[in-house]
Parts: structure tokens; C-alpha cells; sequence
């Protein structure tokens, strides 16, 4: 391919904890990139998901900033500026603008949810849901493990488990799960501790706890319409603060999946 690699247009579907993961490490490496998300996105970790420019306008992680955009218009000034542009856009109609040199679908929604293998020259697929050399060139294996971040080019990812992976020893136990449907109401904010069996939120007039003791890492907007079951936030039992405001091991293995495909498909 005769661009060079900081002219590499490249478009990611979705805005969430693990997308922003690879934006970060790929706009740190100075590709052109543009994301776009759902009007309603329901991040848990909201402190390391530009998904939250959907509600705040600007969002800063680890010092990479993406701003949201209006119109697939405004994104060559967004680049000029030296930010991630964002727009509400989940069925990608703005590839037809971008024209992009690769597509990420990184929804990770454990299904796909209409990415085509010619939706650009490189399409990726980060997870479940998808088949390499059908939907997508490559996938990307997200579930934590010996194969974590593994470039597959024949066949798709692990199947999802369902079981979220261990920290300090807990799975389920640390995940915050609405009792019922209705409306979330947070007790708690992120980066604040709490105690085993501690109130942390409501849903409508039910009490929400936390099983373990730790720091809460994520927690969803208030406001937001759950249903029961729904995963409203989530405990590290490790306690520290700083792991709230910065990027998961797993996001930045999962990143450097993705940055390796890129280097062996554009350099070589």
C-alpha cells in the first residue's frame, strides 16, 4: 500500500471500555481514526470509555481526547485539532464518507450486528460473533486467558463464558446486577470504596449492594432504563483508585492484537 501510516483511515464501531482501549493505542500511534456509537450508550466503566463524548461533548483518557461530532462533516477538523471525532452513527453510514482503509467492529455485543467483510479493505472483528475469512478478515480474541488478544485469521474467537474474568480472586461476585426492571439511581459514585453488602445504588425503590468489598470501577448513568440482571457497575477488590481512571490489561492486549494486524497488513 503506497500511504503512509499516519494517512491510514481507519473507522471503529463502537465507543465502549475495550474500543476505547484500541483507539487510544492507535491514535497514540498517529492513525487517522473515527469512531461512532448508539445515541443511548451504557458503558459501565465510563471513565475510560470515550463512548461518554455522547453526553459530555469531550471525553479525555490517559491524555487522548475524542470529541463528538455533529455531521460526518466536521471530522477532518476534528483530526486537525488532534482528537478522536465521535459520531452518533451505529449503523456506520460514514464509511461511505471516510471511505476507511480498515473497519473495527469493536461493540463487542457477542454477535454481529451487520459489519461485511467489504466494508473496507482490512475489516476486524474483536470477540465472539464473528468468522475470519466470512464477516471479517481477522478477529481478535477478547476472552481473558493464554490466547488473549491472539490474531485469528481462520474461524472466530472463543465462545462467550458469561463469567466475568477473575480479579482478585472474585468473578460474579463482583458485579453489580439490577434486582428488577426500572430506573437506575446511583448511591455511589466511581473511585469510591465500599464494604461487602453495602448500598450502592436503587432501582426505583429496591436496594442495590455490593457483594465484596473494594472500589467501585464502574457504574453506569443515573437515570438510565435497566432490566433485571443488567450490569450496573462493577468492585475491584484490589482497592486501587487509579485502576478506575485507566486503561484495563485486558483493553491494552486486546490493542496490541489489533496493532500487530495492522503492522503486518500495511508494513511488510
Amino acid at each position: 500500500m503506497d500511504k503512509r501510516l499516519n494517512d491510514i483511515v481507519i473507522l471503529v464501531r463502537g465507543a465502549g471500555e475495550m474500543a476505547t482501549g484500541v483507539v487510544h493505542r492507535l491514535a497514540s500511534c498517529h492513525f487517522k481514526v473515527c469512531m461512532t456509537e448508539t445515541s443511548n450508550p451504557q458503558a459501565v466503566r465510563r471513565e475510560v470509555a470515550f463512548s461518554e463524548v455522547i453526553f459530555d461533548s469531550e471525553k479525555e483518557v490517559e491524555g487522548v481526547i475524542a470529541k463528538r461530532v455533529e455531521s460526518q462533516d466536521q471530522i477532518p477538523e476534528v483530526w486537525k485539532e488532534g482528537k478522536i471525532p465521535i459520531l452518533i452513527d451505529p449503523e456506520i453510514r460514514v464509511k461511505e464518507f471516510l471511505k476507511p482503509d480498515v473497519l473495527i467492529d469493536a461493540t463487542l455485543a457477542k454477535k454481529n450486528l451487520g459489519t461485511k467483510i467489504t466494508d473496507a479493505p482490512l475489516v476486524i472483528g474483536l470477540g465472539p460473533g464473528f468468522r475470519a475469512g466470512k464477516d471479517v478478515h481477522l478477529v481478535i480474541e477478547t476472552n481473558r486467558g493464554h490466547n488473549l488478544g491472539r490474531i485469528i485469521a481462520n474461524g472466530g474467537a472463543e465462545p462467550n463464558t458469561g463469567i466475568p474474568g477473575p480479579i482478585g480472586g472474585y468473578t460474579e461476585e463482583r458485579v453489580i446486577r439490577a434486582p428488577k426492571e426500572g430506573k437506575f439511581k446511583a448511591l455511589k459514585k466511581i473511585g469510591d470504596d465500599v464494604k461487602a453488602n453495602e448500598n450502592v445504588a436503587m432501582v426505583d425503590n429496591v436496594e442495590v449492594q455490593s457483594r465484596i468489598a473494594g472500589v467501585i470501577r464502574g457504574l453506569i448513568r443515573d437515570g438510565t432504563e435497566v432490566w433485571k440482571g443488567m450490569k450496573l457497575g462493577d468492585v475491584d477488590p484490589r482497592g486501587m483508585k487509579a485502576h478506575c481512571y485507566t486503561i484495563s490489561d485486558k483493553a491494552r492486549t486486546i490493542s496490541g492484537g489489533v496493532l500487530q494486524a495492522l503492522m503486518e497488513r500495511f508494513i511488510g
